[in-house]
């Protein structure tokens, strides 16, 4: 995935459709708002209630031991640099996505001299002028989305990975190893993995490494634009700077457990994936990303009985109606494929009334105008891990391995906290009939 516009697969235009243009906008506005917002919510406002205090309180506070006014300057700190990472997202975003259907003409004619060899200030121009609105749902999936890569990118968030990625990829090589009892010569990129959910890619990575052929799929642009990145356009190991736990000021020990940084990403892609590595093919040319509901690309005729394996991970609870994603799985996976899953049921998408519904997450649901809504069809219902596993049964798959409770993980979860949050995600193998 070398080049731009090849990042993501799939004949789905956001440009092509007024509403999702401008969510398109709004996405990449949350990421280069993310500066002056956090500023503001993070320390502005902290500011001012601090200051609303007695003022011998406040004086109190701002000499040692305390020393509060030093926290909201570091704090700011740590937002610029967090900051860094969020304008490198809107950056490439606005080169994949926006910067193609605009005219160079027009962008030449509002960008000031002095910013003319400046890339952000040269989009952000262009964005002032398109007048974008930001949804606050956006905004808040642009602070998620950067503090996520302390979970996928980080070698500190190896933790968590190990628990979630490490039990798939050893299931893929259980399942090579098998293959090659009967073709001894089967080389592993002819063995087809798709990952939806992808989020930021690690996972998709990490089965590409293995010697695998991997597609990734996603729906979220936060997500895209911020893989995207980080698989395709960083230069080195620790490139950024990130504070994933700054912004929350509960629940902590001490400051410095606040104000943990950590370098991303971990590894640098574009090199690990330039070689061989376990397979005969280069891993670049065996890893690939599409964007879309999964729903309705990976049910459609030409992917029918395309992949080897499935692999899902904190996936299978985004489902409104879980039986849509099983019959997607069912359609892609040739015959004696198998899925792999792991994850917690934390349903989504409970059931609401109509007018308490979201706006925001009802044009995310309603990403193409097609006939087949995917996840954007009405209902929806909560199933128990064992109703899931019966239901799975049901299309046809035969369950191999079923695990719970065996595997703990938090999800971008501060060690250091004085609140944890522990999931014991459902593990499970299911071949197709």
């Amino acid at each position: 995935m070398d080049e731009t516009a090849k990042e993501w697969e799939g004949d789905f235009d956001p440009m092509a459709d007024p509403e999702e243009q401008k969510h398109l906008l709004s996405v990449l506005d949350s990421f280069r708002s993310y500066r002056r917002l956090a500023h503001f919510n993070g320390t502005h406002v902290r500011r001012q209630a601090f200051y609303s205090l007695p003022q011998e309180h406040w004086m109190l506070l701002s000499k040692p031991p305390f020393s509060i006014l030093d926290t909201f300057s570091n704090l700011d700190d740590l937002i610029d640099s967090n900051a860094e990472l969020a304008e490198a997202i809107f950056i490439a975003g606005f080169k994949a996505f926006l910067a193609p259907t605009v005219d160079s003409e027009w962008v030449a004619s509002i960008v000031p001299e002095k910013y003319t060899h400046n890339e952000y200030h040269i989009y952000s121009t262009v964005m002032d002028h398109l007048k974008v609105q930001t949804s606050q749902t956006d905004m808040e999936k642009a602070r998620s989305c950067v503090n996520q890569f302390y979970r996928e990118w980080s070698a500190e968030g190896v933790v968590e990975r190990s628990k979630c990625f490490d039990p798939v990829v050893a299931a893929l090589e259980d399942e090579y190893r098998s293959r090659t009892k009967l073709a001894p010569n089967l080389d592993r990129s002819e063995l087809k993995v798709l990952v939806p959910g992808a989020g930021l890619g690690r996972l998709v990575y990490d089965v590409c490494r293995a010697g695998f052929s991997v597609e990734g799929n996603e729906i979220s642009y936060h997500q895209l634009m911020a893989s995207a990145l980080i698989l395709n356009h960083t230069q080195n190991v620790g490139q950024f700077k990130i504070a994933p736990f700054a912004l929350s000021c509960s629940n902590h020990i001490s400051r410095s457990d606040q104000f943990q940084t950590f370098q991303v990403p971990d590894v640098h892609p574009g090199s690990a994936l330039s070689s061989v590595g376990k397979s005969k093919i280069p891993g670049h040319e065996r890893m690939s990303m599409s964007t879309g509901d999964f729903c309705v690309l990976y049910s459609q005729a030409e992917y029918s009985e395309v992949f080897d394996a499935v692999a899902t991970v904190f996936f299978v609870d985004t489902a409104p109606n879980i039986i849509r994603y099983i019959e997607s799985v069912r359609n892609c996976l040739k015959p004696g494929g198998i899925w792999i899953n792991l994850g917690p049921l934390l349903w989504h998408h409970t059931s609401r009334k109509e007018s308490e519904s979201d706006d925001s997450e009802e044009k995310d649901l309603k990403r193409a105008k097609v006939a087949d809504a995917g996840i954007g069809d009405p209902g929806s219902v909560e199933l128990t891990n064992e109703e899931v596993l019966a239901l799975v049964q049901h299309f046809g798959f035969t369950m191999e391995e079923q695990e719970c409770k065996t595997y703990e993980t938090g999800y971008i979860s501060n060690p250091r906290s004085m609140l944890q949050n522990t999931y014991r995600p459902s593990f499970w193998i299911a071949r197709k009939k």
